[in-house]
């Protein structure tokens, strides 16, 4: 009989933010799996840490950090290779995923390659978009609202469109399209509506009006949430004047 893959969401880095499920699961399983960049250590596996009971096997999986393309297919072959063969000697295998596997997750790229050939399970995680409405408290949507999920890299066209379309708005993928990114949210008048969260959970967490910000870039873990919709929600920060 063959082990069984799990795909582990651990939410958006505050290891607490861990589900009981994910936790029984990293606590029993013998094999673990992480993405990682080729630079500096695994966020995935430091969620996961204070979780680990010690012992496992781990299989690390370096993805590049790299703005031009890279054969990131190759990764992952090479990855589900190598936990096909513990799962073919009947070991159960958890592939690590910070935030929700299915959310933008690393995870589906190993999921795409063996879910089909293995018993196969995929444990949801809390999303760093449902962790940062909540540390910015203020609701993402209501009612008949629209929310859409956006990437910073589209062009300025494609983001109007969808800024235009949407009630609510949680823009990902910021990095280097902060400036870029930021004009155009003044441009389009949305400005005081835009909450700037990077970090969220973490110790390292900033929450501030984005027309606050005073940086022109943003690191990987952050995002801009915006609502224009109808209900009346202020933007009003934890610790700041009403």
């Amino acid at each position: 009989m063959s082990g069984k893959l799990y795909g582990l969401g651990l939410g958006p880095g505050d290891p607490d933010l861990v589900t009981l499920k994910a936790h029984r699961i990293l606590q029993n399983v013998p094999v673990i799996a992480w993405p990682a960049p080729d630079t500096g250590p695994s966020f995935a596996r430091s969620i996961a840490a204070p979780h680990l009971p010690g012992g496992q096997t781990e299989i690390e999986i370096v993805v590049p950090m790299r703005t031009e393309r890279f054969p990131a297919r190759d990764v992952y072959d090479k990855a589900a290779d190598e936990i096909a063969s513990h799962l073919d000697a009947g070991r159960d295998v958890a592939v690590l995923c910070e935030g929700d596997p299915f959310f933008y997750g690393s995870f589906m790229y190993v999921f795409e390659r063996l879910a089909a050939k293995y018993p196969t399970e995929v444990v949801p995680g809390v999303s760093s978009m449902m962790a940062a409405a909540s540390a910015a408290g203020r609701p993402l949507a209501a009612r008949n609202d629209v929310l859409s999920v956006v990437p910073g890299p589209l062009g300025d066209e494609e983001l109007t469109n969808r800024f235009n379309a949407a009630d609510a708005l949680a823009i990902i993928k910021i990095g280097r399209h902060f400036k870029r990114l930021r004009a155009l949210i003044e441009r389009m008048n949305l400005l005081p509506q835009a909450i700037y969260v990077e970090r969220v959970s973490l110790d390292a967490e900033r929450l501030m009006p984005l027309a606050d910000v005073p940086e022109d870039t943003a690191p990987y873990f952050s995002m801009i949430l915006i609502y224009k919709g109808g209900e009346d929600w202020i933007q009003t920060l934890p610790g700041s004047k009403a």
